[in-house]
């Protein structure tokens, strides 16, 4: 379901509310370029099924509201113009009224795919907040790679990824020996989106299965 959140410098955001809102383990779902669209919210209900709360904040509510984006031209221009709107700092405040709208005591995890992948990334590095991380092929996750994570982190690319080349992983690794990384050899950018043209079910299954056991296991 649809909620209204409020950021600490009062701008005020949509999200989406999914699973249990009594769970002890709760996540904010970080979206890619292309809004908290149809993609989005079945993957928020479909982790919502397996007894984790979510809430998935609509990071383009500051550049414009009710962004639904496909994955084709020119929805994707479109994408990669609204994310250049968005300041760094203003999507991580988004994000921590995301957490506050977490069930109270609940142990708090993020986890994010594309652009979302960066941002999962930062809610470990400039965030106290989450005590476990993912994150799913984000491309500034190497030009961010020296910061200092605060809470374990997990990371999946795709080895065909055009976007992010293998050597930026190679980075990535070297300055982080402490993150878990995963490769997936057949797989593509935006792999785990079934509404891409990249989509592969194998390693979407494989990924979640680590993702939600790394998650598990770190949020007691």
């Amino acid at each position: 379901m649809q909620i209204e959140l409020t950021a600490a410098d009062g701008h005020r955001l949509s999200a989406w509310r999914a699973g249990p809102q009594d769970a002890k383990h709760g996540l904010v779902v970080i979206q890619e370029i292309f809004g908290v669209n149809a993609h989005m919210k079945r993957l928020s209900d479909h982790l919502g099924s397996l007894g984790w709360a979510v809430v998935t904040p609509a990071l383009f509510d500051r550049a414009e509201r009710g962004v639904e984006l496909g994955y084709e031209a020119p929805d994707r221009e479109r994408g990669m113009a609204l994310r250049k709107k968005v300041s760094d700092e203003a999507a991580m405040l988004d994000v921590e009224a995301a957490a506050q709208a977490l069930p109270a005591g609940a142990a708090k995890g993020i986890i994010g795919y594309c652009w979302g992948g960066t941002i999962a990334w930062w809610g470990a590095t400039r965030s106290n907040t989450f005590r476990a991380a993912v994150g799913y092929y984000g491309g500034g996750i190497a030009g961010t790679r020296s910061e200092v994570p605060h809470c374990p982190v997990q990371l999946h690319f795709g080895e065909k990824d055009a976007g992010i080349p293998l050597s930026d992983v190679d980075l990535v690794r070297q300055a982080q020996p402490g993150v878990e990384i995963h490769l997936y050899p057949d797989a593509g950018h935006g792999f785990a989106c079934e509404d891409r043209s990249s989509y592969n079910p194998a390693a979407t299954e494989l990924a979640e299965g680590r993702a939600l056991a790394f998650l598990s296991s770190r949020l007691g």
